[in-house]
């Protein structure tokens, strides 16, 4: 490459990155994934150092983000500038972070660090004077923020108020959306035909930067703390280790891992194991951080215009992968919202092949752009739902088709009726309502009825002999005895399945039937919160926006639902069949008190045992921390062991939680099956 023509690239490519920075730090709006942005910007960086005659103070490389939206939010200058980490996305290159810093300070490694889960949020600095908090902002450019001061006090673990603090101090952390209130977030939206986010991190930002402070406190933002700015030198600390155990005894939440290493092998130790377990935390993390331990090195180190040399994210892989659109057909949901769904040449992600992709609804297709037989990124939304991140528009051929909605029902045929961008059907009877709800009433996390599966659910409505779910407990051995691969013994098997689950209680009752926006969270809290169904019919507007985690969104859907003439009818009907529609007492409260964490495999499936602490009592976290009581450990265990190592947590092995349960209930641990 002659030195004209890295000119022209490293001009192009800067162009690029000012315009993506813009997109991800001022909209929340990004257009490429975190992965492409990476790959700009390394390359920019590989020209530069190629070519150092063309570099600028003014490169993206040498800056942290894009200047603040003046017109929305106040501009606040931070007391000391908040940096970005340089990045590394391979075992050789945190070795070539680990020389430099060798070269640095004269001396031979390894040297000792702190690596800690890169959470997959919106950084934010707090300023306190004399232990008040004055103000909060995002890091904007990393000299300028957005104040937002309204909305991080709708995160109720942040502080108002310090004891024994440098008089004038900045903590630093990250404000992120768990994945669990994300994929409620957007099921919300989409069932109203809204714009969704694509991944957490926008749905933080979003929700972090809303005008009104009461739609950011619905959304359920979390937050950690993991740094200090002004007040560090004061503070009297030594290691990084130290600091984050100071942050939590004043109060701040620090929910991301960390563990202490030593050298770039002990790092990949690390790395490794945080990566196998990345898809069990409840917060997206795209890479690790690794910080030198020792803080008087940081000292001697110091800065480069964009990035500590003391520190550096070690990326995980990226999870995008490019495959086609073949085809779009729609499917029927139990609400009958008609929902497209995307045929793909199958692609393998995080562990899976994806052949299927959800198109959400009207809004999310015209935004996208996307038409049959395009190319487009797909990743998995919070690790965990098949998604279009991008349309790959520049390998279009002119022969790509836009994508038609059906007038009709494709399932019954009953004209559609459309809600603003959102399609339903309207039909009542529409069969495709009636199986999914069937379905979703006998899934193992609702009513647990294990023989009813898709196939049967077909044959008895097309014997037409269940309409709804209410009918399963009229069913009898002659209705089912005949039907294909249906003899006597499975004919009694369901029916005593059937039968078990008339008891599993008004939680998993709520769940079971598919109220809008209603998840197992949500319904556990309906059902402590309201206790039985009859109280939970009464409940007016302002009583569910009461529960805990019920949005205004979620909250509307459920009471036009419960006001429902059919609803309540049905409701009517599973009384009289003898369906419990109590919440159930919580076993002998043996566990009261206790929050468990889980880690590694165990001997029966995870959520099963998880079900039993909540039954005894037990809260059930994923997250370790101070208020962990016990962390029970399976085989090949993450990094969840070493945090509790670091503060000190008990240890269970699966035997010594059975024994626990017994000497507390007094009976077998078999007896609590659920």
């Amino acid at each position: 490459m002659t030195l004209e023509e890295a000119r022209r690239r490293i001009n192009e490519l800067r162009d690029l990155i000012r315009y993506h920075n813009y997109r991800y730090y001022v909209l929340d709006a990004p257009e490429i994934s975190d992965a492409e942005y990476d790959r700009l910007l390394r390359e920019l960086k590989e020209l530069e150092e190629r070519f150092p005659e063309l570099k600028s103070p003014d490169s993206p490389t040498e800056q942290v983000g894009a200047k603040p939206l003046e017109a929305t939010f106040r501009p606040i200058r931070h007391p000391s500038r908040m940096y970005s980490l340089d990045n590394a996305f391979t075992l050789e290159e945190v070795r070539a972070f680990e020389e430099r810093i060798e070269r640095a300070l004269g001396r031979k490694g390894p040297f000792v660090y702190t690596v800690e889960h890169k959470v997959d949020g919106l950084s934010v600095n707090l300023y306190y004077e004399e232990g008040v908090l004055v103000w909060g902002a995002t890091r904007g450019d990393g000299e300028t923020g957005e104040e937002v001061t309204q909305n991080l006090l709708t995160i109720p673990t942040i502080p108002r108020r310090l004891k024994g603090v440098p008089e004038r101090l900045e903590v630093r952390g990250e404000v992120y959306m768990p994945i669990e209130a994300f994929l409620r977030l957007n099921e919300e939206l989409e069932e109203k035909g809204e714009k969704i986010f694509k991944n957490p991190r926008n749905a933080a930002a979003g929700s972090l930067r809303q005008k009104d402070p009461r739609i950011t406190a619905r959304r359920g933002l979390r937050a950690t703390f993991y740094a200090l700015g002004l007040g560090l030198e004061e503070s009297g600390l030594k290691t990084q280790l130290d600091l984050l155990r100071w942050l939590r005894e004043k109060g701040f939440p620090v929910e991301h891992g960390f563990a202490r290493a030593e050298g770039a092998e002990g790092v990949e130790r690390i790395y490794q194991g945080w990566l196998k377990e990345r898809r069990s935390l409840p917060f997206e993390a795209d890479g690790v951080v690794v910080k030198l331990d020792e803080l008087s090195l940081w000292r001697e180190l110091g800065y480069t215009a964009r990035a500590p040399r003391f520190a550096i994210a070690y990326k995980f892989p990226a999870e995008e992968k490019e495959t086609r659109l073949l085809e779009v057909v729609f499917q029927v949901g139990r609400t009958g919202r008609v929902t497209p769904v995307g045929i793909l040449e199958p692609v393998f992600i995080e562990g899976s092949e994806v052949s299927r992709v959800t198109l959400h609804n009207e809004s999310y297709i015209e935004e996208l752009d996307v038409r049959i037989g395009d190319w487009v990124l797909v990743h998995k939304a919070g690790g965990v739902i098949p998604e279009v991140q991008r349309v790959l528009k520049e390998k279009r051929t002119g022969e790509e088709r836009p994508i038609r909605w059906p007038e009709t029902c494709p399932e019954c045929g009953h004209r559609l009726v459309k809600e603003g961008k959102v399609h339903r059907c309207p039909n009542p009877l529409c069969p495709a309502k009636r199986f999914e709800a069937i379905r979703h009433y006998a899934s193992r996390k609702a009513m647990d009825i294990g023989g009813l599966g898709e196939k049967l659910i077909e044959k008895l409505l097309e014997k037409g002999l269940v309409k709804d779910v209410a009918d399963l407990y009229r069913l009898k051995e002659e209705d089912l005895v005949g039907l294909e691969r249906m003899g006597k013994k499975s004919a009694g098997n369901l029916l005593r399945q059937i039968e078990e689950s008339r008891s599993r209680g008004l939680e998993r009752l709520l769940y079971a039937l598919g109220l809008p926006g209603v998840g197992e969270v949500l319904a556990r809290n309906l059902a402590a919160h309201f206790g039985t169904m009859d109280r939970l019919l009464e409940a007016t507007l302002e009583e569910l926006l009461q529960v805990e985690e019920v949005g205004e969104l979620t909250a509307r859907g459920i009471y036009e639902t419960l006001q429902d003439p059919a609803f309540r009818d049905l409701v009517r009907r599973l009384k009289e069949a003898g369906v419990e529609m109590e919440a159930k007492e919580r076993g002998e409260e043996a566990l009261k008190g206790l929050t468990f964490v889980i880690t590694g495999e165990l001997s029966r499936p995870r959520e099963e045992v998880k079900a039993l602490l909540r039954r005894l009592g037990a809260k059930v976290t994923d997250s370790v921390s101070r208020k962990t009581s016990y962390l029970v450990v399976g085989e090949a265990p993450g990094s969840k062991l070493e945090k509790a190592r670091a503060l000190g947590v008990p240890t269970l092995t699966e035997e010594e939680l059975y024994r626990l349960i017994e000497e507390r209930t007094g009976k077998r641990q078999e007896t609590f099956a659920s």
